[in-house]
């Protein structure tokens, strides 16, 4: 994976947390894949960056779940199982569904405008003769956040982002698979429903749209067969190393990207 043509080369100070914010929006985007392997070097290289603050940022990530790092030292985007995602999708049916009644009861007109802006951006997408994936993605991250920070709960909303950070690389498989869901324009549908539930203050009719928009993602996800089976996982589990000291770079020459 070209990490360079995905992030923004940083020339900020403030590197460490630079690269964990990009690192994070491209798990919570959806734009890695589970089980998709990452060193240390590719991704300095992507951003421009020296390892250490690399290093930092993934040792966070690490913690917070984001990443896993097996015991043969290679990092990698973790794999769900069944029961995981189901567990998270419920989590997030609660936690969204909180913010967007909120959303609907504080939000203001310029408010609306972001959240119009990010719907129409959304639909003119999905309804493209060969709909880009990668920007279907981005523009339904950007819909989804632009509703929840209209909920003036910053604690709320980072619960929310670390959900999307455990869930965000299979979160938008429908939109990478070119599934019904895409062809049939589903999301675009639930949007306008949300917008129009926002536009009118109507909390719970913005909940409502919101839970089929997540719960219909959902429901597909788990009948294509991409995640984990409970009792495979429970077989052969991905066990993460220890995250002690500093994560090692990827030796020169080896076969494989290694933390």
């Amino acid at each position: 994976m070209d990490l360079s043509k995905l992030v923004t080369p940083l020339t900020r100070q403030t590197l460490s947390g630079d690269v964990y914010k990009q690192l994070s929006d491209l798990l919570m985007s959806g734009r890695v894949m589970p089980g998709e392997q990452l060193s240390l070097r590719t991704i300095a290289e992507g951003l421009g960056v020296s390892v250490m603050p690399v290093r930092e940022a993934v040792h966070r990530l690490l913690s917070e779940k984001a990443l896993v790092l097996l015991p043969n030292r290679v990092l990698r985007v973790p794999r769900m199982t069944v029961s995981q995602f189901r567990e998270i999708t419920d989590i997030r049916l609660n936690l969204e569904g909180l913010a967007i009644e909120r959303a609907a009861a504080l939000v203001d007109e310029r408010g609306l405008q972001e959240i119009q802006g990010a719907h129409e951006g959304f639909s003119r997408e999905i309804l493209a003769k060969k709909p880009s994936e990668s920007a279907l993605i981005a523009l339904n991250k950007e819909l989804h956040f632009a509703i929840y920070r209209q909920a003036r709960m910053p604690m709320l909303l980072e619960m929310i982002e670390s959900l999307w950070l455990r869930i965000g690389p299979i979160l938008n498989y429908d939109f990478r698979s070119g599934s019904t869901r895409v062809k049939e324009h589903v999301s675009a549908t639930h949007h306008q429903k949300i917008l129009n539930a926002l536009k009118k203050r109507d909390a719970q009719a913005a909940r409502k749209a919101l839970a089929g928009d997540l719960q219909g993602a959902a429901d597909f996800i788990v009948s294509a067969g991409v995640l984990l089976a409970d009792d495979v996982a429970a077989e052969a589990p991905e066990r993460a190393a220890p995250a002690r000291g500093a994560v090692k770079s990827p030796a020169p020459k080896r076969p494989r990207a290694t933390a």
